[in-house]
């Protein structure tokens, strides 16, 4: 069995799980929402092993390394982070339908590496040839999975406080009404950051280490570099305007939504389009 086969079962089991959430939002039976984390949650255990696999191929091959050094790896390893992150909550607060707007986020990266994606291995460049790998990609994608959650938690939040408001702030119906309320969806979404954005920053500082060992500098303020400090202020501003201005509801919303497309540019954006030391994450 290979790493290839068992995370193409990863990617129907999330496409299943999305289905089944899916289902449950137009349906409103519970059957089907806890259908959807546990498919969620198998899909998790089968592309955690497909990793491990991965990983075995590597030294099989002579290469030796974690399977986390080119845009294939890391995208399969940012589908894992967010299930992993939504799988939290989900056992924590059993808010199953927050599983309709995070898992689509894996199944849409899982979807982009099998069928768009060289899934070769290759061996690490130099820059990559260090400890340091694990260390920031581990960090630094748990806090982009992180943000995706919140991200998917914003998105409810505007859905149903726009429904609230139509409907003159009486209880919404229908599908909505399965929402957690709005202040839930609220501390949900502030809980999400406050998971990420301790782990951006140990993202950006083993960087930094790791920048240091590879070309002699700390910062240099490369493409990606500058991207990662802008999202960090983001972040930074959306818990500082919560804790001293007393920033909740829509507002929150918004940004951690902005936040999360700002990660997105810094993942993917400056990987693909811009031209830096980062560049070899864009194969």
């Amino acid at each position: 069995m290979s790493s290839s086969l068992l995370f193409n079962v990863t990617t129907f089991a999330y496409l299943a799980s999305t289905v089944a959430f899916f289902a449950f939002l137009a349906s409103r039976n519970k059957n089907l929402g806890l259908a959807g984390s546990g498919i969620a949650f198998f899909g998790f255990i089968v592309q955690t092993v497909a990793i491990g696999l991965r990983w075995q191929e590597s030294y099989a091959m002579g290469h030796g390394h974690a399977p986390l050094s080119n845009l294939y790896e890391s995208v399969v390893f940012f589908s894992w982070t967010i299930i992993l992150i939504f799988g939290f909550l989900d056992l924590k607060y059993k808010y199953r339908v927050v599983g309709a707007f995070v898992v689509p986020f894996a199944l849409l990266g899982m979807a982009w590496a099998q069928l768009g994606m060289n899934s070769g291995i290759e061996p690490l460049v130099p820059a990559l040839q260090s400890n340091w790998l694990l260390y920031h990609v581990i960090t630094c994608f748990l806090g982009y999975a992180a943000f995706a959650v919140a991200c998917g938690i914003s998105i409810m939040y505007l859905i149903k406080e726009k429904q609230e408001t139509t409907d003159g702030n009486s209880q919404a119906g229908g599908v909505i009404a399965m929402f957690p309320s709005i202040k839930i969806l609220d501390d949900l979404n502030y809980k999400a950051i406050m998971i990420g954005f301790p782990l951006l920053t140990l993202g950006i500082i083993t960087g930094a280490a790791w920048a240091n060992y590879a070309w002699g500098t700390y910062w240099s303020w490369d493409p990606k570099e500058t991207w990662s400090l802008i999202v960090w202020f983001i972040y930074a501003a959306f818990l500082h305007a919560r804790i001293t201005r007393g920033w909740v509801g829509r507002r929150a919303a918004i940004l951690s939504i902005v936040g999360f497309a700002a990660t997105i540019f810094c993942y993917l954006g400056v990987n693909l389009f811009l031209s830096g030391l980062h560049s070899y994450g864009g194969r």
